[in-house]
């Protein structure tokens, strides 16, 4: 696992916001033309994501997501089993998320809690650990095999960034949800989380569902390369989509709108945020088009 930086070395170049948003705004739109792909050609595909609390999974999955179509790609993050579901298969829960056709499931952690947090914290038996281990290439053989694309990623965070981002949620009221006191603890099981990681990997980095290990302590670099790593893995290709055009608007008809105060509005909130020189903005649109409805 990454560490802290050595006395003496200088910590990393972290790359620019200017270049990155560039870049990021160029690979999000091949991710449209994947999903596109995804779709039209009726494929499936599952995107495992993992890593220690704060290696930046979560900002990841956002900048994969943020300009596709939640209904072709949706994110999953189940919660703490409940005791109906841990009477079940292992993998049940996971099974019952994965695509159809035509799309993407992203899993924000996945079965992978068993080979960590599980097994870290005493959360499952021996030999429920065991067994696991012998499952899970079987398990994501079969996906393979049943023509799913599975792509596995986790996120290599050092002890001295974790600890870093750690302070900055808690600090922040936004992130504060982020960071709980399991969280915390795994600061002091850092070695135990190192060695279930390294096992974890014996067992599951097979050819046909390989673990790729993304750098994170930079965060832009780290996105970067993720997505871009994703797309070069997918044979994806244009496609060709629907001609649209936008048709003309028809003349009025006499249509009058009904008085605003029979409706309730939002109170303007906004109002006391703009500037003295520029008024509420008004009901028409600035191209002069009609009021709104």
């Amino acid at each position: 696992m990454a560490r802290h930086t050595p006395p003496g070395e200088s910590e990393p170049v972290r790359l620019p916001r200017a270049p990155y948003e560039r870049e990021l705004r160029r690979l999000q739109i091949e991710l449209v033309k994947l999903q596109e792909w995804v779709r039209v050609e009726e494929q499936r595909v599952v995107v495992v994501f993992e890593g220690r609390d704060a290696a930046g999974k979560g900002g990841v999955i956002k900048r994969v997501t943020a300009r596709l179509n939640p209904r072709v790609v949706r994110t999953v993050a189940l919660p703490v089993p409940t005791d109906r579901e841990r009477t079940q298969w292992y993998f049940q829960r996971y099974v019952e998320q994965l695509p159809a056709a035509g799309e993407i499931v992203l899993f924000d952690r996945s079965w992978y809690n068993r080979a960590g947090v599980e097994r870290v914290m005493g959360f499952c038996t021996e030999e429920e650990y065991q067994r696991f281990l012998h499952q899970c290439p079987l398990f994501e053989r079969m996906l393979v095999e049943e023509g799913i694309l599975l792509r596995k990623y986790w996120f290599s965070v050092s002890d001295a960034e974790q600890e870093r981002r750690f302070r900055q949620r808690l600090g922040d009221p936004t992130r504060r949800w982020k960071i709980s006191a399991m969280d915390l603890e795994s600061i002091t099981r850092w070695e135990a989380y190192s060695r279930a990681k390294d096992e974890m990997f014996a067992y599951t980095d097979i050819p046909e569902a390989p673990w790729y290990v993304v750098e994170s302590d930079d965060k832009r670099a780290a996105r970067i390369n993720m997505i871009a790593h994703l797309l070069s893995t997918v044979p994806y290709g244009d496609v060709r989509l629907p001609e649209l055009r936008l048709p003309p608007r028809p003349a009025p008809t006499g249509y009058q709108r009904p008085p605003k105060h029979l409706q309730t509005f939002v109170p303007d909130h906004a109002a006391a945020l703009r500037t003295p020189d520029r008024g509420p903005a008004p009901d028409a649109d600035p191209a002069g088009g009609r009021e709104h409805r």
